[in-house]
């Protein structure tokens, strides 16, 4: 088994804040976070696959056709947005974590059969603040 790893960049802007929650809650809960105007962040995402190599080929997957669709899927989906404003987060709070999930339904959703497993999604918001999903 082979993982193959691609790095990407985007830029949007997110405020944390829950229907389920009052404003004192959502200002205690998500802090400087909560910012009525957002605040944004320069998204560095890695998505990784795994599966055999190609007899034919020697690779996992072609590198290329894996930046199409994270291309149209993620970057164009989510990058320049104010993450609030986008279906995916109708029902769940704009944090990293669930932006992790909503990359993983996106690609999920056009994933080609024959493809090797998409296996993790990481995202680092900050310096300090990586998120990985895994599957």
């Amino acid at each position: 088994m082979i993982r193959l790893t691609r790095r990407y960049r985007f830029s949007a802007s997110h405020r944390l804040d829950s229907t389920d929650l009052s404003p004192a809650e959502n200002r205690a809960m998500y802090g400087k976070c909560n910012n009525p105007f957002g605040h944004g962040h320069d998204y560095k995402v890695e998505i990784s696959v795994s599966g055999d190599a190609d007899p034919e080929t020697g690779r996992v997957i072609d590198p290329g056709a894996l930046d199409a669709l994270v291309n149209s899927e993620v970057l164009v989906g989510f990058g320049s947005a104010h993450l609030n404003d986008l279906r995916d987060f109708e029902r769940m709070v704009a944090t990293t974590e669930n932006l992790a999930v909503a990359i993983e339904r996106r690609l999920a959703a056009r994933w080609p059969a024959g493809w090797p497993r998409l296996d993790r999604i990481r995202i680092e918001e900050t310096r300090r603040n990586h998120f990985e999903l895994r599957r």
